[in-house]
């Protein structure tokens, strides 16, 4: 899950750095003579680089492996290549000084590598109109008319965020939800106040005896497994002859903020279950997680095995599934108690956490390739941006009630307790992810993993994709 930054929250977080620079201070203070080194090796590469660049002493200039720096004139102008070079020693200068800190806490250290590389990649001469020779070449060609174009898109852009820019990363006027997306054909069986089920006829003669289930996660829409008829796991299922049932989450408001996980299951996943039996006479599924989804599927099968039923979902597949939070990543940065209590009075007040900001937080994990590439194509270059139906996707946030939200943060994150038997509660029953039996295969970047039984509880998938999911 990811953080809306309030004020509040903007606060911790710049407490918590100033606690973090403080220890840096303190390190850097006592150990004059290394700082002192690394100040001198600095200067001495700035003056190298002055007469490279600028006197053109320098050999043939090796190739641009940053796509920031691409454009010719980063290389070929002394003056930009002056700046780019420039810029980059800083990064370095800085970002190995907070590294080669010996007597500091490795998590503080994290926060200040995190921090120090949002501050330097925001302040790239790429980011600047006069700094940046393509958007200046544009500028004087078009007097100006990209910028023009592009304040007006800002503008757009800023009506539609809260707190922190959301900047458009595709065309969402391009698709149109069951049209030229989400476009296989299915209907609406069953409905409740959380989810709508939607089921979707085997286009084959023969058909699987038993029902696919699959469970996107909450953070978003549910249409990731049907964007087009050609990139399409849905159409691709009901082609191999699966009877298929997805479901769609709502979008939920303040009058949700009582809305927990164990809500998820025992008014998500079991209904679903009821729902898909009196569609098809079938009481057990093959289940499909997918982010969350898959952590949520997990969770529904040991709240059944803790009820001692009969498993109704007789096997899991769990894509880019976390089920051991211990390590989560950049992620982790945020994960402290004065950070999430800040987050959870936020989320009491407001009800839910905005969708709209987890897609800006996980694009600021990606800064770079998520964030500024799109600033600079979108404000200072003022061009429209393509359509990619992923990206669509990827954009049409949902919120999270503040409740199933602040349990995440805390007891999964923070406290680690999913993963621990017994460690949560679903409707008074104790979840021990070691009491599930049934075949069940997470899909990491790397290889397909086949676990079942106790190994289950002590898998730690990761997140293989970099993209606002959960």
């Amino acid at each position: 899950m990811v953080w809306r930054v309030s004020k509040a929250t903007q606060s911790t977080i710049f407490k918590s750095q100033v606690e973090d620079w403080s220890q840096l201070a303190q390190s850097v203070a006592s150990n004059p003579t290394s700082i002192l080194e690394q100040q001198m090796t600095w200067w001495n590469q700035q003056i190298n680089l002055f007469n490279d660049c600028i006197l053109s002493t320098s050999e043939q200039a090796q190739k641009e492996t940053d796509p920031r720096f691409r454009d010719e004139s980063w290389s070929q102008n002394p003056f930009y290549s002056y700046i780019k070079e420039s810029y980059k020693l800083v990064c370095k200068s800085v970002l190995d000084t907070i590294s080669n800190t010996q007597d500091i806490e490795p998590e503080a250290k994290e926060r200040l590598e995190f921090f120090a590389r949002q501050f330097l990649n925001a302040m790239s001469p790429s980011n600047f109109i006069t700094t940046n020779p393509e958007v200046m070449k544009l500028t004087l060609e078009s007097n100006g008319e990209n910028l023009v174009k592009g304040l007006d898109q800002l503008q757009k852009d800023m009506s539609k965020s809260v707190d922190m820019l959301n900047i458009r990363m595709t065309d969402s006027e391009a698709f149109v939800v069951g049209e030229n997306i989400a476009a296989t054909e299915g209907k609406v069986v069953f409905k409740n106040h959380l989810f709508e089920l939607i089921q979707y006829q085997a286009t084959t003669e023969e058909v699987y005896k038993r029902p696919m289930m699959l469970v996107p996660p909450f953070v978003n829409k549910y249409y990731i497994m049907d964007l087009n008829q050609r990139k399409s796991f849905v159409k691709w299922l009901v082609d191999q002859g699966h009877s298929v049932f997805m479901i769609s989450w709502i979008n939920p408001d303040e009058s949700y903020r009582d809305t927990d996980f164990g809500d998820y299951v025992t008014d998500g996943i079991v209904p679903a279950l009821d729902a898909i039996e009196a569609q098809t006479g079938e009481r057990e599924v093959n289940g499909l997680g997918y982010c969350i989804g898959g952590t949520l599927l997990t969770a529904a099968m040991a709240y059944l095995a803790g009820k001692r039923r009969k498993q109704r979902i007789k096997s899991a597949t769990l894509l880019t599934t976390i089920l051991d939070f211990q390590q989560p990543g950049e992620l982790g940065i945020f994960i402290n108690d004065p950070m999430i209590s800040a987050i959870e009075a936020q989320n009491n007040h407001q009800g839910y956490m905005d969708g709209r900001q987890m897609a800006v937080s996980f694009s600021l994990l990606r800064e770079n390739s998520l964030y500024w590439n799109y600033y600079i194509t979108n404000y200072l270059k003022g061009e429209k941006p393509v359509a990619f139906d992923l990206l669509h996707w990827n954009s049409d946030n949902t919120n999270v009630p503040a409740s199933c939200h602040n349990q995440m943060l805390r007891q999964f994150y923070l406290e680690n307790k999913l993963s621990q038997p017994n460690g949560i509660e679903i409707d008074g029953v104790g979840i021990d992810l070691s009491k599930v039996k049934s075949p069940t295969f997470s899909y990491r970047l790397s290889k397909i993993i086949s676990r079942s039984g106790k190994a289950l509880s002590k898998a730690q998938t990761c997140l293989a994709v970099k993209t606002p999911l959960c």
